[in-house]
């Protein structure tokens, strides 16, 4: 819970909602593109093909920012580094509505994953700055609920703002909101909260002791890379299903269903918002477990593999029932459950590595931004071959098995750095190691 002072919210508080504030708007600029799709696709005369191709245009340069963006979050500070980033992906929002054919609509949202690349692995770093180790899961999951929220409040809002104005005027009012939030977070946010005036000493006694912006010179990219491999093949499982439903979910409700943009929006909003529950849920009980067992490992691990193997058991129905209150609810446990995943998973990078927790997770999301290239464009190649809007799921269900199967070689009871050797890291100051429980 977000933890309140007698007469006011605490400033580590208000960071943590600033940040959720970003994910919110960053993945309703993210997935906007779903719900306007059948009236650009109509208008610009695209190929199911083509809208796979736009889609996945933004996963490409989004992977290669987890890492890239996730180590500029580690040398510039993530105060900087999101002001960067969040200018881009604004612009870029913008751009969307000026758009006139598949050319200009790909470079769009690949100017758009650059921006947002580096987005969450430095928001991950900015949160081990700010939160003790007993509420990274938590934070993990109230942010990526807001992302969540932002998936579910999109479809409603941009079907509202394209029948009361134009899919174009929609691009243009949320890339001036994202603008909205670059300000925000430059005016009030700072790397190290011993720099923040509104920080008290209350606050200061629970954070990492010492700054952890005073990191090694060097980063160990190898060893770094390989310690945190399984996590990035896990986030990969779940990325491949996450994908489909941001970018195809309406589409599926329109197609599959014959429904209008305001039902599919509606039916689509429902699903997403069980997804809000998930993230919620999956933080709470993660660290919940790790309060009562100190076992780091009981804590992220176990919920991972329930939130896959649950995932599975409600996708199953998808694939073979043609009802739609049947699908919709199914849609809805399967995402519930696959949202359970996220908030444990993002507190792996920080409980293996907080020193590196930038450059970590933007390994792990690098899976997840893979994902995000081959997934859409092989739903859309499967859908114009095929004309099934069901069978692209089939790929999901072996996914998740996998997926819980990957989770178990993760070892967030680990640390990375009680593997190096000082010697073999010439240069590079010693740090002291920091239990992440």
């Amino acid at each position: 819970m977000f933890r309140f002072s007698r007469t006011r919210i605490k400033s580590t508080d208000i960071v943590l909602i600033v940040i959720c504030l970003m994910y919110l708007v960053t993945y309703i600029d993210r997935v906007n593109i779903a719900t306007a799709a059948p009236a650009m696709q109509k208008e610009l005369g695209l190929t199911n093909i083509q809208l796979g191709l736009a889609f996945s245009a933004f996963a490409y340069p989004y992977a290669f920012f987890q890492i890239a963006g996730g180590w500029l979050g580690d040398r510039l500070g993530p105060r900087l580094t999101l002001l960067i980033c969040g200018t881009i992906w604004s612009a870029a929002t913008l751009a969307m509505g000026f758009v006139e054919g598949a050319i200009s609509l790909v470079a769009a949202r690949f100017i758009l994953g650059i921006g947002e690349g580096s987005a969450f692995p430095t928001a991950t770093r900015a949160l081990s700055n700010w939160l003790p180790a007993d509420r990274r899961a938590f934070a993990q999951g109230v942010t990526h609920a807001s992302a969540r929220f932002g998936n579910a409040l999109t479809p409603p809002l941009i079907a509202f703002l394209i029948v009361a104005l134009s899919w174009r005027a929609s691009f243009f009012i949320v890339g001036a909101i994202s603008f909205a939030w670059v300000a925000l977070w430059w005016f009030y946010f700072r790397d190290d909260p011993r720099d923040h005036k509104g920080v008290t000493a209350e606050e200061l006694a629970v954070l990492p002791p010492q700054k952890l912006t005073a990191v090694r010179k060097v980063v160990p990219w190898r060893r770094l890379f390989t310690r945190i491999l399984p996590v990035t093949l896990t986030d990969f499982c779940y990325g491949w299903t996450l994908w489909l439903f941001l970018n195809w979910i309406p589409s599926f409700f329109l197609h599959q269903f014959h429904l209008d943009i305001k039902k599919s929006a509606i039916f689509a909003a429902g699903v997403f918002l069980a997804g809000v529950l998930g993230d919620t849920v999956g933080g709470i009980v993660s660290d919940g477990i790790l309060r009562r067992t100190g076992s780091v490992s009981k804590a992220r691990v176990s919920v991972i593999v329930v939130g896959f193997l649950g995932a599975f058991v409600f996708m199953l129905p998808v694939v073979f029932s043609s009802d739609l209150m049947i699908v919709t609810l199914c849609l809805s446990g399967a995402f519930f459950f696959a949202e359970l995943i996220v908030a444990p998973i993002w507190a792996v990078p920080m409980d293996i590595a907080p020193q590196y927790a930038g450059t970590a997770s933007g390994f792990m999301n690098f899976g997840f931004g893979l994902a995000g290239m081959i997934s859409p464009v092989v739903f859309g190649a499967v859908i114009d071959a095929t004309g099934s809007w069901t069978l692209p799921f089939v790929a999901s269900l072996g996914l998740l098995l996998l997926g819980a199967v990957l989770a178990l070689f993760m070892r967030p009871d680990q640390p990375f750095l009680d593997e190096i050797e000082p010697t073999r890291d010439r240069g590079a100051r010693p740090m002291p190691v920091q239990s992440p429980s």
